[in-house]
């Protein structure tokens, strides 16, 4: 009897085993599998360590970081001037833009009959998205498919319908060849859309792809892939019909000849034959001076990690890997993070 109670005592009395830290994080959902990845590997290797996050869109990581209310954001569109400027009057410090992996937005359809790959130029994706062209067999389309049997069929867009960067890029490249979409309707993580019917997230719109004969939208590569919904080749800027490649998403980032030192910069449209026009970087938003001082030294270990090991497995996943001259300028900015 005594010694089971010195045995409870000991139970009840023995000192706290070290605790988890958790990191909460919300926002693109363009680097999804991506990071979902990552925060796993991450945590194989520090199993003290919890990193959660919400594929919520772009608009609202760029709003939970603003308001404090997580650790780190995420977004597929740089934060602008006015949001960085609000950010830091409500937090007390520099939010930064850190790139953290590359990828594409694709055309996806869903085309009965059409088994072949369909090539898109920016006037006929600006048309459709516009609602200028209304039929898979209209001649924008035909022309330029010798070969493919497009059917006399209506075209249903399919778009995002919360704030999200996946619209940004697919928006920022529209802008860029098309004069009339960007009088009409511009770029943004949300725009007033023309024509089509909205989905929450890339999973949203790719599910509603995949379930509407005839539809279009834009998703970013993986969601394709994972759905094993077809996507078409997009003409750049230099006259090549390109399908969304690893290399060609590399070609994009590699046409950045000088990098900005906050890393806010756009990639759509591209120079160059071998660049897939519609690729952008992704990134975390981190706030220089962390609430909690422990919280920060972690998310500067994490990105540190992800910026070498993490990019060994992106392309298993779809995603370009940063190029090693924008790896060792993100190491410096990292170096801010407290």
């Amino acid at each position: 009897m005594r010694r089971t109670m010195l045995l409870l005592l000991c139970v009840l009395f023995a000192p706290p085993v070290v605790g988890q830290t958790t990191l909460n994080g919300a926002g693109a959902t363009f680097p999804y599998p991506m990071y979902s990845k990552w925060f796993s590997e991450y945590r194989k290797l520090h199993s003290d360590i919890q990193i959660n996050y919400q594929s919520i869109g772009s608009g609202g990581g760029i709003r939970q970081v603003t308001e404090g209310t997580v650790d780190f954001g995420a977004s597929d569109m740089p934060m602008t001037d006015d949001q960085l400027k609000e950010a830091q009057g409500k937090l007390k410090t520099n939010v930064l833009n850190i790139p953290t992996v590359l990828g594409a937005v694709v055309p996806a359809y869903n085309i009965p009959g059409v088994s072949a790959e369909v090539k898109f130029t920016p006037e006929a994706l600006a048309g459709i998205f516009l609602g200028r062209i209304s039929k898979w067999n209209d001649k924008a389309l035909t022309s330029q498919n010798p070969g493919v049997n497009l059917p006399d069929q209506n075209i249903f867009v399919v778009h995002r319908s919360d704030g999200s960067g996946t619209t940004f890029i697919w928006t920022d490249y529209l802008s860029k060849v098309s004069a009339a979409w960007k009088s009409q309707v511009g770029s943004g993580t949300s725009v007033k859309w023309p024509v089509g019917l909205g989905g929450k997230g890339n999973e949203g719109v790719a599910g509603s792809i995949r379930q509407l004969a005839g539809s279009i939208g834009y998703v970013e590569l993986i969601y394709a892939v994972q759905n094993n919904i077809p996507y078409g080749s997009v003409k750049n800027s230099a006259g090549t019909f390109l399908k969304a490649s690893l290399e060609g998403v590399t070609g994009a980032a590699a046409s950045v000849k000088a990098l900005p030192a906050d890393f806010r910069v756009s990639i759509t449209n591209a120079p160059g034959k071998d660049a897939y026009p519609i690729s952008s970087f992704t990134w975390l938003l981190v706030p220089a001076q962390s609430k909690d001082p422990s919280k920060g030294k972690i998310l500067a270990d994490f990105l540190n990690w992800m910026v070498t090991d993490g990019q060994r497995m992106t392309t298993a996943l779809s995603y370009s890997p940063l190029p090693d001259s924008v790896v060792q300028k993100i190491k410096e900015a990292i170096k801010q993070i407290k």
